[in-house]
Protein backbone atom coordinates (compact mmCIF):
# COMPACT_ATOMS: atom_id res chain seq x y z
CA UNK A 1 0.00 0.00 0.00
CA UNK A 2 0.87 3.77 -0.38
CA UNK A 3 2.23 4.45 2.87
CA UNK A 4 2.04 8.33 2.30
CA UNK A 5 -0.19 10.54 3.68
CA UNK A 6 -1.87 13.66 2.39
CA UNK A 7 -0.67 17.05 4.18
CA UNK A 8 -2.90 19.48 5.19
CA UNK A 9 -2.14 22.76 4.78
CA UNK A 10 -3.10 25.32 6.38
CA UNK A 11 -5.68 27.33 4.02
CA UNK A 12 -6.96 23.43 3.48
CA UNK A 13 -7.58 23.70 7.09
CA UNK A 14 -9.32 27.10 7.28
CA UNK A 15 -11.82 25.36 4.87
CA UNK A 16 -12.83 22.88 7.54
CA UNK A 17 -14.76 25.34 9.20
CA UNK A 18 -17.11 26.21 6.31
CA UNK A 19 -19.56 23.62 7.08
CA UNK A 20 -19.05 24.64 11.19
CA UNK A 21 -19.75 28.57 9.85
CA UNK A 22 -23.22 27.27 8.17
CA UNK A 23 -24.43 25.77 11.56
CA UNK A 24 -23.74 29.03 13.60
CA UNK A 25 -25.24 31.00 11.15
CA UNK A 26 -28.39 28.51 11.50
CA UNK A 27 -28.31 28.32 15.32
CA UNK A 28 -27.89 32.24 15.29
CA UNK A 29 -31.00 32.68 12.42
CA UNK A 30 -33.04 30.66 14.82
CA UNK A 31 -32.37 32.59 18.07
CA UNK A 32 -30.21 29.50 19.35
CA UNK A 33 -27.17 29.15 21.48
CA UNK A 34 -25.27 29.83 18.89
CA UNK A 35 -22.37 31.92 21.03
CA UNK A 36 -22.40 28.18 23.05
CA UNK A 37 -21.44 26.51 19.98
CA UNK A 38 -19.00 28.82 18.78
CA UNK A 39 -17.40 29.02 22.36
CA UNK A 40 -17.17 25.17 22.10
CA UNK A 41 -15.41 25.57 18.54
CA UNK A 42 -12.88 27.82 19.59
CA UNK A 43 -11.99 25.61 22.50
CA UNK A 44 -11.81 22.42 20.25
CA UNK A 45 -9.45 24.49 18.84
CA UNK A 46 -7.54 26.00 21.14
CA UNK A 47 -7.62 22.44 23.15
CA UNK A 48 -6.20 20.35 20.54
CA UNK A 49 -3.13 22.79 19.01
CA UNK A 50 -1.94 22.78 23.01
CA UNK A 51 -2.68 19.13 22.70
CA UNK A 52 -0.52 18.88 19.66
CA UNK A 53 2.47 20.71 21.36
CA UNK A 54 2.03 18.73 24.59
CA UNK A 55 1.91 15.37 22.96
CA UNK A 56 4.91 16.19 20.45
CA UNK A 57 6.56 17.10 24.30
CA UNK A 58 5.92 13.52 26.03
CA UNK A 59 6.40 11.78 22.77
CA UNK A 60 10.20 12.74 22.74
CA UNK A 61 10.41 11.98 26.39
CA UNK A 62 10.97 8.81 28.50
CA UNK A 63 9.75 9.34 31.39
CA UNK A 64 6.86 7.32 33.66
CA UNK A 65 6.30 10.00 35.80
CA UNK A 66 5.52 12.42 33.87
CA UNK A 67 2.90 9.82 31.71
CA UNK A 68 1.20 9.04 34.82
CA UNK A 69 1.05 12.73 36.17
CA UNK A 70 -0.72 13.14 32.89
CA UNK A 71 -2.88 10.33 33.19
CA UNK A 72 -3.92 11.90 36.60
CA UNK A 73 -4.57 15.34 35.16
CA UNK A 74 -7.03 13.47 32.75
CA UNK A 75 -8.93 11.39 35.06
CA UNK A 76 -9.12 14.31 37.52
CA UNK A 77 -10.80 16.55 34.68
CA UNK A 78 -12.91 13.61 33.78
CA UNK A 79 -14.32 13.84 37.04
CA UNK A 80 -15.19 16.43 37.00
CA UNK A 81 -16.61 16.99 33.98
CA UNK A 82 -18.43 14.17 34.89
CA UNK A 83 -20.20 16.07 38.43
CA UNK A 84 -22.28 17.47 36.07
CA UNK A 85 -24.93 15.55 35.46
CA UNK A 86 -25.49 14.97 39.30
CA UNK A 87 -27.32 17.44 41.08
CA UNK A 88 -25.37 16.94 44.66
CA UNK A 89 -22.32 17.89 43.77
CA UNK A 90 -20.23 16.75 46.94
CA UNK A 91 -17.05 16.01 47.40
CA UNK A 92 -18.71 12.71 47.77
CA UNK A 93 -20.42 12.56 44.49
CA UNK A 94 -16.96 13.55 43.10
CA UNK A 95 -15.28 10.35 44.86
CA UNK A 96 -17.67 8.12 43.84
CA UNK A 97 -17.35 9.21 40.05
CA UNK A 98 -13.40 9.62 40.56
CA UNK A 99 -13.68 5.41 42.07
CA UNK A 100 -15.34 4.58 39.36
CA UNK A 101 -13.85 5.99 36.36
CA UNK A 102 -10.19 5.20 37.69
CA UNK A 103 -11.54 1.41 38.64
CA UNK A 104 -12.72 1.38 34.95
CA UNK A 105 -10.13 3.15 32.89
CA UNK A 106 -6.99 2.03 34.62
CA UNK A 107 -7.84 -1.84 35.30
CA UNK A 108 -8.85 -2.20 31.07
CA UNK A 109 -6.11 0.35 29.86
CA UNK A 110 -2.93 -1.59 31.33
CA UNK A 111 -4.93 -5.03 30.61
CA UNK A 112 -5.15 -3.85 26.74
CA UNK A 113 -1.57 -2.30 26.63
CA UNK A 114 0.04 -5.26 28.53
CA UNK A 115 -1.68 -8.32 28.11
CA UNK A 116 -3.17 -7.81 24.31
CA UNK A 117 -0.95 -5.22 22.65
CA UNK A 118 2.29 -6.23 25.23
CA UNK A 119 3.79 -2.30 25.48
CA UNK A 120 7.23 -2.28 26.15
CA UNK A 121 8.14 -0.21 28.44
CA UNK A 122 4.83 0.13 29.64
CA UNK A 123 4.81 3.77 30.04
CA UNK A 124 5.13 4.13 25.84
CA UNK A 125 3.60 7.34 25.50
CA UNK A 126 2.41 7.26 21.71
CA UNK A 127 0.37 4.16 23.31
CA UNK A 128 -0.57 4.83 26.28
CA UNK A 129 -1.75 8.09 25.94
CA UNK A 130 -4.29 8.49 23.19
CA UNK A 131 -5.53 4.98 24.27
CA UNK A 132 -5.83 6.42 27.88
CA UNK A 133 -7.89 9.32 26.07
CA UNK A 134 -10.27 6.90 24.80
CA UNK A 135 -10.87 4.90 27.54
CA UNK A 136 -10.90 7.51 30.27
CA UNK A 137 -13.43 9.57 27.48
CA UNK A 138 -15.69 6.62 27.53
CA UNK A 139 -15.76 5.90 31.03
CA UNK A 140 -16.69 9.31 31.61
CA UNK A 141 -19.42 9.67 29.24
CA UNK A 142 -21.03 6.55 30.14
CA UNK A 143 -20.75 6.77 34.29
CA UNK A 144 -22.58 10.48 33.59
CA UNK A 145 -25.52 8.91 31.62
CA UNK A 146 -25.71 6.56 34.37
CA UNK A 147 -25.54 8.69 37.15
CA UNK A 148 -28.43 10.97 35.44
CA UNK A 149 -30.13 8.28 34.70
CA UNK A 150 -29.78 6.36 38.10
CA UNK A 151 -30.69 9.86 39.64
CA UNK A 152 -33.62 10.03 37.46
CA UNK A 153 -35.06 6.78 38.49
CA UNK A 154 -34.81 7.16 42.36
CA UNK A 155 -36.85 11.00 41.93
CA UNK A 156 -39.51 8.90 40.50
CA UNK A 157 -39.71 6.39 43.08
CA UNK A 158 -37.89 3.65 41.41
CA UNK A 159 -36.25 0.93 43.79
CA UNK A 160 -32.83 1.13 44.04
CA UNK A 161 -32.05 -2.19 42.27
CA UNK A 162 -34.50 -1.32 39.69
CA UNK A 163 -32.77 2.00 39.12
CA UNK A 164 -29.25 0.42 38.54
CA UNK A 165 -30.40 -1.66 36.02
CA UNK A 166 -32.42 0.97 34.11
CA UNK A 167 -28.95 3.79 34.55
CA UNK A 168 -26.72 0.32 33.43
CA UNK A 169 -28.34 -0.08 30.42
CA UNK A 170 -29.05 3.16 29.48
CA UNK A 171 -25.02 4.20 29.99
CA UNK A 172 -24.42 1.57 27.58
CA UNK A 173 -26.87 2.14 24.77
CA UNK A 174 -24.31 4.65 22.86
CA UNK A 175 -21.55 1.39 23.08
CA UNK A 176 -23.82 -1.25 21.97
CA UNK A 177 -25.25 1.36 19.28
CA UNK A 178 -21.43 1.87 18.09
CA UNK A 179 -20.83 -2.28 18.48
CA UNK A 180 -23.97 -2.62 15.84
CA UNK A 181 -22.49 0.43 13.63
CA UNK A 182 -19.16 -0.42 12.94
CA UNK A 183 -18.21 -1.15 9.86
CA UNK A 184 -21.29 -1.34 8.59
CA UNK A 185 -22.66 2.71 9.32
CA UNK A 186 -19.27 4.09 10.51
CA UNK A 187 -15.89 3.46 10.37
CA UNK A 188 -14.24 4.62 13.55
CA UNK A 189 -12.17 7.32 13.48
CA UNK A 190 -9.05 5.50 14.71
CA UNK A 191 -9.25 2.88 11.84
CA UNK A 192 -10.28 5.77 9.54
CA UNK A 193 -6.66 7.35 10.68
CA UNK A 194 -4.21 4.53 10.14
CA UNK A 195 -6.07 3.34 6.78
CA UNK A 196 -5.32 6.90 5.64
CA UNK A 197 -1.78 6.84 6.62
CA UNK A 198 -1.20 3.58 4.73
CA UNK A 199 -1.53 0.95 7.17
CA UNK A 200 -2.97 -2.51 5.37
CA UNK A 201 -6.89 -2.60 6.17
CA UNK A 202 -6.79 -5.93 7.95
CA UNK A 203 -4.37 -4.40 10.49
CA UNK A 204 -6.43 -1.38 11.05
CA UNK A 205 -9.06 -3.49 11.41
CA UNK A 206 -7.19 -5.42 14.75
CA UNK A 207 -6.33 -2.35 16.83
CA UNK A 208 -10.01 -1.22 16.09
CA UNK A 209 -11.48 -4.67 17.50
CA UNK A 210 -9.15 -3.89 20.23
CA UNK A 211 -10.25 -0.69 21.01
CA UNK A 212 -13.87 -1.59 20.73
CA UNK A 213 -13.52 -4.48 23.40
CA UNK A 214 -11.92 -1.55 25.96
CA UNK A 215 -13.83 0.89 25.20
CA UNK A 216 -17.19 -1.21 25.93
CA UNK A 217 -15.37 -3.18 28.57
CA UNK A 218 -14.17 -0.13 30.43
CA UNK A 219 -18.22 1.76 30.51
CA UNK A 220 -19.53 -1.19 31.59
CA UNK A 221 -17.02 -2.00 34.11
CA UNK A 222 -17.25 2.10 35.46
CA UNK A 223 -20.91 2.28 34.96
CA UNK A 224 -21.65 -0.71 37.54
CA UNK A 225 -18.84 0.65 39.71
CA UNK A 226 -20.48 3.51 40.00
CA UNK A 227 -23.95 2.43 40.66
CA UNK A 228 -22.74 -0.29 42.96
CA UNK A 229 -21.01 2.54 45.46
CA UNK A 230 -23.89 5.06 45.06
CA UNK A 231 -26.50 2.80 45.91
CA UNK A 232 -28.34 3.99 49.27
CA UNK A 233 -29.31 0.45 50.16
CA UNK A 234 -26.89 -0.07 52.53
CA UNK A 235 -28.25 2.98 54.41
CA UNK A 236 -31.79 1.91 53.96
CA UNK A 237 -31.26 -1.47 55.21
CA UNK A 238 -29.31 0.05 58.29
CA UNK A 239 -32.69 2.45 58.83
CA UNK A 240 -34.95 -0.10 58.82
CA UNK A 241 -33.05 -2.26 61.54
Amino acid sequence: MNSSILTISLASLAMAFVPVLIVLGILYKWSLKSHTALYAVIRMLTQLILVGYVLTFLFTTNSPLLVIAVLTIMLMASGFISLRSVSNKTGKSYLHLMIAISVGSISTLFFMTGVVLKIDPWYLPQYLIPLAGMTIASCMNSVSLAAERYESELNNGKAPLQAQQTALNASLIPNINTLFAVGIVSLPGMMTGQILSGIDPLIAVRYQIVIMCMVFGCSGITSACYLSISSPRKSENISAI
